[in-house]
């Protein structure tokens, strides 16, 4: 049952295009936590860590959340609304171009990160200090949305949007989210987790 436009949503009965959308949130902000985690470990053991790991996840951040969560985003959710609605103009705007540099961003992160594994320990503190950066940029960009944009989607989109919106998102959504990866990147992925539970065990 379609909830009234005045009512507040539990996450069960949201869109599915929300429910996409945060899910993908959710799993970015996993990655992020486990890097910095693996990060720390290494550090706490006086080792330089997995660098096949660190670059895996950099290299998944570029493929999917820089390339397509964000660009469906903008040219799909974000156009939705401005079209229906004068509210918010001016955080859409913000978030575009949060989207707009998120390219650049993981770029200057993953060279970062070359610098480290090429030039060891003296590298470590600035690929460190640029996750961190990167991940607050993202927790607060995240939050926006899910507070503030989420929820005016929920209020003032009709049906015909989500309805079209729910097939749009459907059809590319979060391999790590859950849904099925296109088969190009089944070994990224199965990779990823591989790692993931080899580093998480030492």
């Amino acid at each position: 049952m379609r909830m009234r436009t005045c009512d507040f949503q539990p996450v069960t009965r949201m869109h599915s295009t929300i429910r996409t959308l945060r899910s993908e949130h959710a799993a970015l902000v996993t990655l992020l936590r486990a890097s910095t985690a693996v990060l720390a470990k290494s550090r706490l053991q006086g080792q330089l860590p997995d660098f096949a790991l660190l670059r895996a996840m950099l290299f998944y951040i570029a493929e999917f959340p820089e390339r397509h969560h964000h660009p469906r985003e903008s040219s799909l959710l974000f156009a939705r609304l401005r079209a229906r609605t004068p509210l918010a103009r001016s955080l859409l705007d913000r978030l575009d171009e949060d989207h707009a540099r998120g390219d650049a961003r993981i770029r200057e992160l993953e060279h970062a990160l070359i610098a480290f594994e090429m030039l060891g320990e003296a590298r470590r503190a600035v690929f460190e200090a640029g996750l961190q950066r990167y991940t607050d940029f993202y927790l607060v960009h995240m939050s926006l949305e899910e507070r503030e944009v989420f929820p005016l989607a929920e209020t003032v989109l009709l049906a015909r949007d989500w309805d079209e919106l729910d097939t749009e998102f459907a059809s590319s959504a979060d391999p790590l989210a859950d849904a099925e990866p296109e088969a190009v990147y089944v070994a990224l992925f199965d990779r990823i987790r591989a790692l993931l539970g080899r580093a998480a065990a030492l």
